[in-house]
């Protein structure tokens, strides 16, 4: 690999005008940073040959085009496609590990605007899961100081391999099958957790299932089936929605009836019908709640760290954590992203190190370890997210919420119907999942599989990785073998 090849690695849609002379994270080179990323690449040219874009109001053009709604109650009801697992982790952390739930929203909230400015798209904002597992069954050992260290040393990794380039080499390197069997994995492991959800009574302090749920109650089976049913209604299996969107309608075989019913259907928000109904029955089931919220912040503090802390969060939660973020976070976030948006591509250079910056600066004063995830995305976008905006509303929303409720806010979610949030996860877990039906040949398939079904088993997608790549080195192998052999064959058989 030559000079220029590693310098262009850093971004993938980096001006060949500009030398990157100056650091990733330097105030000359973050605002290219900010516009680029969402560029269209068609329109990559022109700004190649003019060295002095993007200028303030180019930025500012930039940014308005990347909040934009492409339909206001769309980007309202995707905004709720990435609740069911935000909800349940942050709730869990809170009640187990005394989580400063305000402060983890008004974070949260920053990063979600962030993000959606910078890439246009409703990339989501996910707790890590790896860190709040170990966190929650890990008794008295693995408390908030632990906890932050294991994300600020995550964030710290993956900001070195976003800023040096490597994340961008692992990417290309990475076959495609893999990383659909990590997304199948993923996608039917938040599938299973959410009919867990629907099926179980939940303590999510202690991360266990309890008895049988109910048929009948406020918390029941049947509502959470009407509400699958009523989103099933809404929303389909979400081809009419893509068809309608990108012009593919066969305009012969549907009536203009038909057509008025669906766009009416289509533009129902039926996630955001959903979860206020979860909220109206919370206060139902729990009328003397009212009485615990308390308005304003909570008091927001630096978390003292000591060296056992440094050690046990590295030990503990970073290693672990860091293969899912690497697959998950970054390479199946980008590559899900290139599916959904094709007009819009991002490098996982940008993707890593706005997961490393962000854990960076949050962890400090004890924000929730957070990245991006390939769930959460195909979530939001199943709900009707399309640009940058669907997330700044989220985003603003858990400002709004951190900055009046506070810590009190948990009071209220631990009333919740965890049903409906089972709901609302089931289908971001379909979502994910059903982005791996472009595997079309037999060896494909045969990778992705195997590494799916090691990473459910193993509960380990650094060892379905692992596993899902030796396969496909071995089945290269073979391969140019089975080539390699035959060509000689050929090459004696015309010497005779």
């Amino acid at each position: 690999m030559n000079r220029k090849d590693s310098q262009n690695l850093r971004f993938t849609s980096w001006p060949s005008s500009i030398k990157p002379t100056h650091s990733i994270l330097s105030p000359y080179t973050l605002p290219y940073f900010i516009a680029m990323e969402s560029q269209n690449p068609q329109t990559s040219e022109t700004l190649d040959s003019n060295p002095t874009t993007p200028s303030p109001a180019n930025l500012v053009h930039k940014v308005k085009s990347n909040l934009v709604f492409q339909s206001k109650w769309a980007e309202l009801n995707g905004a709720m496609g990435d609740l069911g697992t935000y909800i349940p982790i942050v709730l869990a952390l809170t009640l187990a590990k005394d989580l400063n739930l305000g402060t983890t929203l008004i974070f949260t909230g920053v990063y979600n605007m962030v993000t959606g400015v910078i890439y246009g798209v409703p990339m989501p904002v996910q707790p890590m899961k790896s860190i709040a597992a170990v966190a929650i069954s890990d008794g008295l050992d693995f408390n908030i100081p632990e906890i932050m260290a294991a994300g600020i040393c995550t964030g710290a990794i993956l900001l070195v391999l976003g800023a040096t380039g490597l994340m961008q080499l692992v990417y290309k390197l990475i076959p495609l099958s893999v990383v659909r069997g990590i997304q199948l994995s993923q996608g039917l492991a938040f599938a299973m957790t959410a009919v867990k959800y629907i099926r179980k009574v939940q303590d999510f302090s202690k991360s266990k299932s309890k008895e049988n749920r109910h048929w009948v109650g406020l918390d029941g089976l049947i509502l959470a089936i009407v509400c699958a049913c009523f989103i099933i209604v809404i929303n389909g299996a979400g081809e009419e929605r893509n068809e309608r969107e990108t012009g593919n309608v066969d305009d012969e075989e549907r009536n203009m009836r038909s057509k008025r019913i669906k766009k009416t259907m289509a533009n129902i928000p039926s996630a955001f019908i959903v979860f206020l109904l979860g909220v109206v029955l919370a206060f139902i089931r729990k009328p003397a709640v009212v009485k615990d919220i308390k308005f304003g912040p909570s008091s927001m503090e630096v978390v003292q760290f000591t060296s056992h802390a440094w050690k046990q969060g590295f030990i503990k939660g970073t290693i672990p954590q860091l293969p899912l973020s690497i697959l998950n976070s970054v390479i199946a976030v980008c590559k899900l992203s290139s599916d959904l948006f094709p007009g819009k591509e991002f490098s996982a250079t940008s993707v890593s190190i706005t997961v490393g910056l962000m854990n960076l600066v949050g962890c400090w004063f004890g924000a929730m370890p957070c990245c991006h995830g390939a769930g959460g995305l195909a979530g939001q976008y199943k709900f009707g997210g399309r640009s940058g905006g669907c997330v700044a509303i989220l985003g603003a929303a858990k400002m709004a919420l951190g900055l009046v409720l506070g810590t009190s806010l948990v009071r209220i979610l631990d009333w919740f119907p965890v049903g409906i949030l089972g709901v609302l996860l089931l289908f971001a877990g379909i979502e994910l999942a059903m982005t791996c039906r472009d595997m079309n040949s037999k060896g494909e398939c045969f990778v992705m599989l195997i590494c799916t079904a090691v990473s459910l088993v193993g509960s380990s997608a650094a060892l379905g990785f692992v596993c899902g790549m030796v396969v496909h080195v071995l089945l290269k192998l073979r391969n140019y073998s089975s080539r390699d052999q035959s060509g000689c064959t050929v090459f004696i058989n015309g010497t005779r």
